[in-house]
């Protein structure tokens, strides 16, 4: 059952007043997630967090560090020692301490690697030669792999040996004399196996693998498509080199999708933590999206008087304008986070734009259909006119049509040229959604001004 922090806090408030050393350890370090021993660590000061390190396991701090940001991770080596802290980095996967290297200043980084072991440290920064949000930048190298030859009965006891020190067992990969990768044999495959039989006999050769280069969004994709726990990553030799695990993956969706809301907020697509930046830099990030909109605007407004002769003979054609725009901008970002998000997963082919258009344009006709029929009564019902409805009406319909052209038809083609797509967000396509919702609707009022002035 899950608890809330201020229960576990009440829970270790009760043991430390009952002065049950023994139950606190035992609390702490077998009773506890890692996860919440993370959440109440990032509760207390300097002081009292450094009572609770004392009463950890190794082992238990090191899954306490995965759990905690860079900054925590590196306060918390600080406050352990040197070390200490030798012994809970030893304990830690070579990503993860990889990633919390790239992530310090250069000094703290130099330190941290001293603190390592030699072979350790030699695997830390090969990893840190490979661009962050790449395969070689999430992958981690300690794996199982073994050479073709071997038995079931001989991998299952090697496996024994270095099971402790792999990040995931659940998969054993097969490689030839030069390190390529040529299969792979689950943990089940395995154990039902005949002891004599050789992997080359069970192995699968049809690997799913990621280059080392690809980047770390097409290698989540690919996890999910062929639901794996991990996929290899390989060379251009096709040499083994790594693996990046399923919780790496989720990681990586959870960053490329709040990476994308970010930018569909408009507020930076680099954007950390961003209500706890300060004040100029969520203003230095938010202007110029907002300045774009405010010249949107100002297209609309030359719209309007455009059609000035049309809105003074009908002034109840204003009472609408708001409408009009409104529903535009909500079926257009529907229509775009449909799309963005199907781009995202794989769901929607970049390639098919016609056939995707083409579909939204359908469901635009529909929504415009109805929305537009409920528009044109009010209208009818409001003002007493049946012209002013219809007007009204059509181009509530036709706007709607178009909004889901644009929501889906410009992501898709920022995608094409190589532009992140979720950079095609709100201010883009409301804008372009509002000027051509106006033209139409003033358009289909001057063709009809006669009959409804």
């Amino acid at each position: 059952m899950e608890r809330s922090v201020e229960e576990i806090l009440a829970a270790l408030k009760e043991l430390v007043e009952s002065k049950d050393k023994e139950g606190l350890v035992r609390f702490l370090n077998e009773e506890l997630h890692p996860a919440d021993l993370a959440d109440i660590i990032d509760e207390l000061d300097e002081s009292e967090r450094r009572e609770i390190l004392e009463l950890l396991q190794d082992e238990v701090i090191a899954a306490v560090m995965h759990e905690l940001d860079y900054d925590e991770q590196s306060a918390i080596l600080r406050i352990l020692g040197p070390d200490q802290a030798s012994k809970i980095l030893d304990e830690m996967s070579t990503d993860d301490i990889a990633d919390l290297i790239g992530e310090v200043e250069p000094e703290e980084a130099g330190e941290i690697l001293e603190l390592l072991q030699e072979e350790e440290a030699a695997e830390v920064k090969e990893l840190l030669g490979y661009k962050d949000d790449t395969a070689g930048g999430i992958m981690t190298p300690e794996f199982i792999a073994f050479p073709e030859h071997l038995t079931a009965h001989e991998a299952i006891e090697q496996m024994r040996i270095m099971a402790p020190d792999a990040e995931t067992v659940y998969y054993l990969y097969v490689v030839d004399e030069t390190g390529k990768l040529v299969g792979v044999v689950s943990l089940r495959e395995l154990i039902v196996a005949k002891p004599e039989t050789s992997l080359k006999e069970i192995m699968r050769r049809n690997v799913v693998s990621v280059h080392v280069n690809e980047d770390q969004e097409q290698v989540a994709k690919t996890i999910s498509k062929y639901d794996l726990l991990a996929v290899p990553v390989i060379n251009d030799d096709g040499k083994l080199l790594g693996i990046v695990t399923f919780d790496d993956a989720m990681d990586v969706i959870e960053e490329e999708t709040t990476e994308d809301f970010y930018r569909m907020a408009g507020t930076g697509a680099d954007e950390e933590e961003e209500l706890l930046k300060g004040v100029w830099v969520k203003v230095s990030r938010r202007l110029p999206w907002l300045i774009f909109l405010l010249f949107g605007n100002f297209i609309s407004a030359n719209v309007i008087k455009g059609f000035t002769l049309t809105l003074e003979s009908v002034v109840a054609l204003a009472y609408f304008i708001p409408v009009l725009m409104d529903m535009g901008g909500n079926v257009g970002t529907q229509s775009f986070a449909v799309v963005v998000r199907g781009l995202a997963t794989g769901e929607v082919d970049k390639k098919e734009v016609f056939r995707t258009v083409f579909k939204e344009a359908k469901v635009g006709m529909l929504l415009g259909l109805i929305c537009g029929t409920l528009v044109s009564l009010v209208a009818l019902a409001w003002q007493g006119s049946p012209f002013l409805g219809l007007v009204v009406g059509a181009a509530m319909s036709l706007t709607l049509i178009t909004a889901s052209v644009m929501g889906t038809l410009i992501p898709m083609i920022m995608e094409r040229i190589g532009v992140d797509s979720a950079v095609a967000a709100g201010p883009f396509i409301t804008t372009v959604i509002d000027v051509t919702g106006l033209l139409i609707y003033f358009w289909l009022a001057t063709v009809f001004m006669h009959r409804i002035a």
